[in-house]
């Protein structure tokens, strides 16, 4: 997750500003998902590798490991439901919901299956694509993902933020499309996941667990994640924070990189 983020903590919390990723027309393309139409851009090729960003970002945030991975793999960035270019009038939001927008995605792309990565809400949708679409997904890599929200899987000082923002705005009438989608997104985190460990304990697949020594996420948490997957492996970040992929890219990507490929 990206911990159910207060606007203005979107900077703090490692979130780039705009690159060529997610405007660039030569790459990109929309697909017809589940009533929405799901902004993609691809690079590179070889095995597909689903790359899904965090809460309020959008597929830029891999800017430091798309050039990376597109030596060997068929990159497939995308903005999440309500994310970036891809548009979604619904008034609620779910990560179920979206994992089975990427499952969908991927079928609609004709990829019978593909490596995913995700950050924070995107480690989540990793998951759930994993318990949910296990035919979808061959590996999964998730860095700073949280199974349920609460000061046992969040900082809480963050979270308490998170909170007094959630009461100072719960009853406000948000006037234009743009703060209803943001206020949607923040309520994702606010409220979910609600993943139970007997739940993590059905993902078949390969599962590389990876937080931050210094995460958002709390560490027994992420410990706790790991524990409960059967063929799973933990990484803990030295000296990163939650954006692990950005902050420690080039050992990320190489961390990563060897876990898909043994």
């Amino acid at each position: 997750m990206l911990f159910v983020v207060v606007p203005q903590l979107l900077t703090l919390l490692g979130c780039k500003p705009k690159t060529m990723y997610g405007n660039n027309p030569e790459a990109g393309h929309y697909y017809n998902v589940n009533g929405i139409k799901m902004y993609v851009e691809e690079y590179g090729s070889g095995k597909p590798l689903l790359m899904i960003h965090g809460n309020g970002g959008d597929m830029s945030s891999f800017t430091d490991n798309v050039p990376y991975f597109a030596k060997k793999y068929r990159v497939i960035l995308v903005d999440g439901r309500a994310h970036g270019k891809t548009i979604d009038p619904r008034d609620s939001l779910t990560f179920e919901q979206m994992a089975d927008d990427f499952a969908a995605l991927l079928d609609t792309m004709h990829v019978p299956k593909a490596y995913v990565l995700g950050w924070s809400d995107g480690g989540i949708n990793a998951l759930l694509m994993a318990m949910r679409h296990p035919d979808k997904v061959i590996k999964l890599a998730s860095t700073g993902a949280n199974i349920w929200p609460g000061t046992t899987a969040i900082d809480p000082k963050g979270w308490e933020e998170s909170v007094k923002y959630y009461n100072a705005n719960k009853n406000r009438v948000w006037q234009t499309p743009v703060l209803k989608n943001k206020w949607k997104v923040f309520m994702l985190d606010q409220f979910q996941p609600n993943i139970k460990l007997t739940e993590l304990q059905q993902i078949k697949c390969p599962a590389f667990i990876i937080a931050g020594e210094h995460d958002v996420i709390v560490d027994s948490h992420t410990r706790l994640i790991q524990k409960n997957i059967p063929n799973s492996e933990l990484w803990i970040v030295k000296g990163s924070g939650h954006a692990t992929l950005m902050e420690k890219a080039d050992e990320f990507n190489k961390r990563v990189d060897e876990f898909f490929e043994k």
